[in-house]
């Protein structure tokens, strides 16, 4: 399974690069829009050489088009050919580890060897809606993380043993159809990775041999000692004989460098209303720019878009090539927000042509 985990370097590219998708939807335009979008992208990544496109579970966000991945990756698979496609992530706590295994094993058999299956222990929202979707208590999901990650594995595998109460339940598509009469079954599985922005799921997913991914693109100042308590706390397995780290990084690239500030100044001004509670669609460049920001607004700003590299395909190359080296890194996951999906588009093709990567 490590040979369906490991990417490859493709041009200069230190590591393998790799595309999360937001699917974010700009005011004055459609989730319509924003999911064609997504159709493109992804043959755009395909094309050129990135590894993997990942899609992450978002919830009562009118900016975010994301809240069913399994969806999206469905309709993506119908689209590519040969990139990897999965998720960045789905919210284990919000569903069923049965209806997981079932998703994950029906888009394994749409897109046989290119399927990821990456899982979160947020709720990929705020308490109220995530209690919505749960019906449970806010807290218990999250708690009873390693043990609902147990289960999906089970499930995916069909190995409960003698005894468990879902020894006779199985997730179909899945192992099951080779053991009955005449079945004969994929060999592939989608592999597990374990997502977080601090050291929770770092430590489970070396605990575990699992690859791991950190959301270094809103949880910065956690990156390197997440990374490290990965490292640390692995274990090889059947999966993974040694540590596998990607880190989302938020970057932006533009044929300009002033074009690629006024790009992220929107997409920072959508963050603030996020954080204060006004989730909304991702403003125009024009709106950000006569934005009345309040100095509380502006430090976060500043800060905000400390950590996202942007400028021209020059700039964008370099300071991806740093965040590299200082993380150890061995993959680079790309998520570009911006209020025009042509912007999106553009920025992941001026960085497939900064590192040289192969059109085909």
């Amino acid at each position: 399974m490590a040979d369906e985990i490991r990417g490859e370097a493709r041009g200069s590219a230190p590591v393998p690069l790799s595309v999360l998708d937001l699917v974010t939807v700009g005011a004055g335009r459609t989730a319509t829009d924003a999911l064609r979008t997504s159709v493109t992208l992804s043959r755009l990544a395909e094309n050129r050489g990135y590894h993997r496109y990942w899609v992450a579970e978002h919830h009562s966000m009118p900016g975010v088009a994301s809240s069913s991945p399994a969806v999206i990756l469905a309709h993506l698979a119908a689209h590519t050919e040969r990139i990897r496609l999965g998720s960045g992530g789905v919210m284990l706590p919000n569903h069923a580890p049965l209806v997981i295994a079932e998703q994950f094993g029906t888009l394994e058999a749409m897109a046989p060897g290119r399927i990821d299956l990456g899982l979160g222990r947020a709720p990929g929202t705020d308490g109220a809606t995530a209690a919505a979707l749960r019906r449970t208590e806010q807290n218990e999901g999250a708690d009873d993380f390693p043990q609902q990650l147990a289960e999906l594995v089970r499930f995916l595998d069909d190995d409960f043993p003698d005894g468990h109460p879902y020894r006779r339940i199985h997730a179909v598509p899945g192992p099951v159809q080779a053991t009955s009469p005449g079945g004969v079954q994929s060999p592939h599985r989608p592999p597990v990775w374990l997502l977080g922005s601090s050291g929770f799921s770092a430590r489970l997913a070396g605990m575990l041999g699992l690859p791991f991914a950190f959301a270094h693109h809103f949880s910065a100042q956690n990156t390197i000692p997440a990374l490290d308590l990965y490292r640390e706390s692995f274990r090889p397995s059947a999966v993974l004989d040694e540590p596998y780290a990607l880190i989302g990084v938020a970057a932006l690239a533009a044929d300009e460098e002033r074009e690629a500030r006024r790009q992220v100044l929107a997409a920072a001004l959508n963050m603030v209303r996020l954080r204060t509670g006004r989730p909304g669609l991702v403003p125009t460049p024009e709106e950000a720019e006569a934005y009345d920001f309040s100095p509380m607004e502006r430090e976060f700003v500043t800060s905000w878009n400390a950590n996202v590299v942007h400028g021209t395909p020059d700039e964008v190359r370099a300071g991806l090539d740093d965040l590299q080296k200082r993380t150890g890194a061995d993959e680079l996951m790309i998520t570009s927000n911006a209020h025009s999906g042509e912007v999106r588009v553009r920025s992941y093709e001026l960085v497939a042509d900064a590192y040289g990567l192969p059109a085909s």
